[in-house]
């Protein structure tokens, strides 16, 4: 039995309530084209799209669009040569893209969030999903930097970023994926959730760290630990991949991820 793009769409948005303004959406390609093999990805890279190809996969899932605005508008890269070597390199290939962002953040729960959580090995230290983070209770004796390392050794990182005291214990603590790491979200939570500290993918930096400072000159313990956007995503799609191999499973899925975009010189 033949699947269509517009089958997997389904299923991925099964019981979903998009909101109106949704990026969701298959940006390039037709609903009605017959899957061949399927690329999931945080962010579709010409890398990514590269080895999609030579792997015959025609559809790529990606958690965020090709073109470097959230909303996916291109009128304003026209004639750029970055965007049309892209741009030709897709359309050349036939391949698809489907981005799939909204739906998976409201899956019961965060999709995105699970995925990091399970990758870690912290399933059992989960008190509550929220709607923007999961709050978690680690065991006695845990400091800052304890939970800094397992993150980089776990996800294979070569670095994250630290405000505050690293060497503290640490109790409580929350996990907001992506760009969920601005005041305005981890602020409260450090007030109304009495955490020690927050993890995060990414947010201004003249927003939460510096509440992070201030903090700590104040004498009270708080830290921050920022992974990184796509470090904190991506275990999020690629757990959708193994579920999506478990739904079709005579579909090749193959999970896809680039190398960090960041070093450290």
């Amino acid at each position: 039995m033949k699947l269509t793009i517009q089958d997997v769409i389904q299923h991925l948005t099964t019981d979903i309530t998009l909101p109106e303004n949704t990026v969701d959406q298959l940006l390039i390609g037709s609903a009605d084209q017959d899957v061949q093999g399927i690329f999931v990805t945080f962010m579709p890279t010409h890398h990514v799209i590269e080895h999609a190809v030579r792997l015959n996969a025609n559809l790529i899932i990606s958690h965020e669009p090709p073109f470097y605005n959230h909303h996916s508008h291109t009128d304003w890269l026209m004639n750029d040569p970055v965007y049309e070597a892209k741009r030709t390199l897709i359309q050349e290939a036939n391949v698809a893209i489907y981005r799939c962002h909204d739906a998976i953040h409201r899956y019961q729960p965060d999709g995105i969030t699970e995925g990091l959580i399970q990758a870690l090995g912290w399933s059992t230290y989960v008190e509550q999903h929220r709607l923007e983070a999961d709050i978690l209770s680690f065991p006695g004796g845990t400091t800052v930097q304890d939970i800094a390392h397992h993150i980089k050794k776990t996800l294979g990182l070569e670095y994250v970023r630290v405000a505050g005291s690293s060497t503290m214990d640490c109790k409580r603590a929350a996990v907001l994926v992506g760009f969920r790491g601005n005041a305005p979200l981890t602020v409260p939570l450090f007030q109304n959730e009495q955490l020690d500290l927050i993890i995060a993918g990414e947010g201004f930096e003249w927003e939460t760290p510096e509440y992070v400072r201030d903090a700590v000159q104040q004498g009270k313990d708080k830290a921050l630990i920022m992974m990184g956007h796509a470090e904190s995503e991506a275990s999020g799609m690629k757990l959708l991949a193994d579920r999506l191999s478990t739904v079709f499973p005579t579909v090749p899925i193959h999970f896809v991820a680039d190398q960090p975009i960041f070093k450290v010189l």
